[in-house]
């Protein structure tokens, strides 16, 4: 592969420098997602041998699962620029115009939160990703015209947890279309070495095993954890993180066996104390946990539906006979009407 990427990225200056750390710089250093790593090979060993710029990507999936870190592998594996913002930064179609007239050729432009993108601009993207062309309407009324700007060819790199919301056109135009799914105890064990190592944490395999049982299936969620887990052994033991260790550490975070935290609690509660085990409408959900509507449905659902305690119905959330149980709480005895 050729040599490593420019970054310009304004988008990821506010990220803490040490997660910035964690991340993976190459393929071969991404832990998981073996599939996905392997077509983006192909697509990028492809593109380099024609000297061309990679096809459009498309990374869909629940949050923390390394969307951010392929799309800055994919410019790194390339070796050309990286330049990122996200779907809620773009709010006039001038916005777009400024970052697509400035890509230097074959460059990435990734755009985090792509969802969140306002249906009127997507329509600019159309002809920028088919015939790398900008159209700018010049002047108004009667004597206005359009001018198209010619474009270098670029690569858009789009992210999103909910790939529902963005339109059937704007999906089309993705020739890469990948989903990225949560990752199993033993995948998230290995990264939680490889960060430790970097952290020079002091960890044992069975610390490691520990933190990543307890992860939600998610490497952001697992480095946070490992980040907590390293302050408490430094603070109440001998810096040494073994599975007690990390075990105490997490009991005192409030992360349970499963991974759940106090909110995914609190949601799981008020659905089974306060309505009965559901259904429930996510806007009375939201009210009852203090928490906005989008944060509930991108973070916290997905996991508690993975885990089984709890489903989506035609009327709203609610809680199966496995989320009763994790409260300690006994179902009730006539089943809700769905």
């Amino acid at each position: 592969m050729t040599s490593e990427a420019r970054i310009q990225t304004p988008y990821l200056v506010e990220e803490d420098e040490l997660d910035r750390s964690l991340r993976p710089r190459r393929l071969e250093d991404f832990i998981g997602q073996a599939r996905i790593k392997d077509q983006l090979e192909v697509s990028i060993e492809a593109a380099e041998a024609e000297g061309r710029a990679l096809d459009h990507v498309l990374l869909s999936g629940p949050p923390g699962l390394g969307k951010t870190s392929l799309a800055q592998i994919v410019a790194a594996e390339l070796g050309v620029d990286f330049v990122a913002t996200a779907g809620p930064a773009l709010e006039r179609k001038a916005d777009i115009a400024a970052f697509l007239a400035a890509l230097e050729p074959r460059s990435v432009f990734f755009i985090d939160e792509m969802h969140h993108l306002p249906r009127a601009l997507e329509e600019a993207f159309y002809p920028a990703m088919e015939d790398q062309a900008l159209p700018i309407t010049v002047g108004a009324g009667a004597g206005a015209r359009v001018v198209t700007v010619p474009l270098p060819p670029f690569t858009l790199v789009a992210a999103t947890t909910r790939t529902g919301l963005l339109s059937t056109p704007l999906r089309e135009r993705f020739e890469i279309q990948l989903r990225l799914e949560t990752y199993g105890v033993s995948e998230l064990a290995a990264i939680v070495r490889r960060s430790a190592a970097i952290l020079a944490v002091e960890l044992r395999d069975n610390g490691a095993e520990a933190i990543a049982a307890r992860s939600r299936g998610t490497p952001r969620v697992a480095n946070r954890l490992l980040k907590r887990v390293r302050d408490y052994a430094q603070v109440r033991g001998d810096g040494v993180v073994t599975a007690q260790v990390a075990g105490a550490a997490l009991d005192l975070l409030e992360v349970d066996h499963l991974g759940l935290d106090r909110l995914d609690r609190e949601i799981l509660r008020a659905i089974c104390e306060k309505h009965g085990g559901g259904p429930v409408g996510l806007s009375t959900l939201a009210i009852a946990v203090g928490e906005e509507q989008d944060t509930i449905q991108d973070v916290y659902e997905p996991y508690l539906l993975q885990s089984g305690l709890l489903k989506r119905t035609p009327r709203g959330r609610a809680a199966t006979a496995q989320g009763f149980a994790h409260l300690g709480l006994e179902p009730p005895r006539e089943p809700a009407l769905f």
